[in-house]
C-alpha cells in the first residue's frame, strides 16, 4: 500500500520539528559557548571530508587532485567521469557545509555563531586535516552553508553562477564571479549575514589566486 504524498512530506517535517525541539533542548543543557565550540570543531571535522576523492574511488575514477586543474571538487570530477559522480561530490560538499549551520540554527544559536560555523565547515574544505591540509577552493560547501544560513541570497549566488558558466563554460570565473556578488546581494536582502557572505568572498577568491593569474593570461581549462 502507498503511502499518500502529504502524509509521507507530513511525517518529514514532524521528523525535523522533533529534531529542533530535541537540538534546544540539549541547548539549555550545554553552554551556548561550548556548544559553539563543539559545532565549529565539528563543522570543520566534516569540511574536512573531501568527496572528490571517495565518490572518483566509487566511479573507479583517477585521483582528481592528479588530474586536470588538482583540485578535490566537483567541476574536477566532471573532467574526469561526466555528471553523475560530479553531482553527487557537489551534492557532499554542499551538505557537509548545510548540515552544521542548520544544526546550529536548529539548536537556537545567534546568526552571528551560525557564520562562524559556517567558515569553520569552509576552512575545513580548505585546510582539510585529514589530507595533509591541503584542499580545495570550497566553494561548494560555502554555498551549502549559505543555504542554511541566508537562502535568498545563496540562490542568487547560484543563479549567477550557472549563468555564467552557461555563458562562458569557464568554472573559476563563474566561482569568482558568484562569490564577490554575494556581498553585494547581502548587504541589501539580508544584511546581518553580510560579514559571512563577505569573508568567503575573501577566502574563497585567495584560494584562486593561480585561476586569477591564468584567466588573465587566456589560459584557464573550460568545461
Amino acid at each position: 500500500m502507498k503511502m499518500p504524498a502529504r502524509v509521507f512530506r507530513a511525517g518529514i517535517f514532524a521528523h525535523i520539528g522533533q529534531i529542533r525541539l530535541c537540538l534546544r533542548a540539549h541547548s539549555l543543557m550545554i553552554s551556548d559557548p561550548v556548544l559553539t565550540v563543539l559545532l565549529c570543531a565539528a563543522a570543520y571535522v566534516a569540511g574536512s571530508v573531501l568527496f572528490a576523492l571517495p565518490v572518483s574511488r566509487l566511479w573507479k575514477l583517477p585521483d582528481p587532485r592528479a588530474q586536470g586543474s588538482g583540485n578535490p571538487g566537483a567541476t574536477n570530477v566532471y573532467r574526469t567521469g561526466g555528471w553523475p559522480p560530479a553531482l553527487l561530490t557537489l551534492a557532499l560538499d554542499a551538505a557537509k557545509g548545510w548540515l552544521p549551520v542548520w544544526l546550529a540554527h536548529a539548536a537556537g544559536l545567534s546568526v552571528m555563531v551560525q557564520a562562524v560555523v559556517a567558515l569553520c565547515a569552509v576552512t575545513g574544505h580548505m585546510i582539510p586535516v585529514f589530507y595533509r591540509f591541503k584542499g580545495g577552493k570550497g566553494v561548494a560547501t560555502a554555498l551549502g552553508a549559505g543555504l542554511a544560513l541566508a537562502p535568498i541570497t545563496t540562490l542568487l549566488i547560484a543563479a549567477i553562477w550557472l549563468l555564467v558558466i552557461w555563458r562562458w563554460r569557464i568554472s573559476a570565473l563563474a566561482s569568482l564571479v558568484a562569490i564577490v556578488s554575494g556581498p553585494l546581494i547581502s548587504a541589501f536582502l539580508e544584511p546581518e549575514t553580510l560579514p559571512l557572505f563577505g569573508l568567503l568572498a575573501i577566502l574563497i577568491v585567495v584560494r584562486h589566486r593561480e585561476n586569477l593569474i591564468r584567466l588573465a593570461q587566456g589560459r584557464e581549462a573550460g568545461l
